[in-house]
């Protein structure tokens, strides 16, 4: 029996094998759309295709003959769309829950499988590593249990994904907005969060809050280098 992980994240790379080690199974990652190929699939001819973080559009042929489970950060079918954890934070919540789903046409809008809670403190690198840990743990919950996905219930609720302007922190209102900005963009794969003074950019890391404070690591570029 075979298994897909299908991440484009640069951190996913330990998951795979740490769920070989501790399943005995044979995973396989994939980590390019180019790569999620009809002719590649269908090779490998997967039980589950699993998705822990994934951007692109996954083939209608693929999901619609293949049982693919997407990992989403929110409660679902509160925070369909796009930048999840951004969007959470930026909204003051402070925890949510991971949302294994099958993957159908509509965008987030599949039957759920299990739901597990996720903390929000911390940087997005933090963030993502726990995320980590509770995906391992559903994926192995999916193969000893094979549930049986179910209709998403309650209100529903769209995020529209971020684009770079959004980490501007001239839009920030707040110290603690501050403080949000900059850690809801460290991680690996993200564009830091940023100011623009004059020719150059200034872009902020390793964010701390405390005694009406934000001390963070700044990188300063002139701008005139990214032309």
């Amino acid at each position: 029996m075979s298994y897909i992980l299908a991440c484009s994240k640069p951190w996913c790379n330990s998951l795979t094998k740490q769920l070989k080690l501790e399943t005995k199974e044979n995973f396989i990652s994939i980590n390019s759309s180019k790569d999620l190929s009809w002719k590649n699939i269908s090779e490998i001819n997967p039980k589950y295709i699993f998705f822990p973080h994934w951007s692109t559009m996954i083939p209608k042929k693929i999901y619609n003959n293949y049982d693919c489970i997407i990992f989403h950060m929110t409660d679902l079918p509160y925070g369909r769309g796009g930048s999840p954890l951004q969007n959470l934070i930026i909204r003051g919540h402070d925890k949510t829950m991971i949302s294994g789903i099958k993957c159908t046409s509509e965008i987030d809008a599949g039957p759920i499988y299990l739901k597990k809670e996720l903390s929000l403190n911390g940087s997005a690198k933090e963030i993502f590593a726990r995320a980590n840990d509770i995906i391992k743990q559903m994926i192995i919950e999916i193969l000893i249990n094979d549930p049986q996905p179910k209709s998403q219930k309650g209100e529903i609720v769209n995020f529209k994904r971020r684009n770079l302007e959004d980490g501007n922190l001239i839009n920030a209102k707040s110290l603690n907005e501050v403080y949000d900005y900059i850690r809801m963009l460290d991680a690996e794969g993200y564009p830091q969060s940023f100011v623009l003074v004059g020719d150059y950019l200034f872009e902020f890391s390793n964010a701390s809050i405390s005694n009406n404070e934000v001390v963070a690591k700044v990188k300063i570029k002139w701008r005139k280098n990214n032309e």
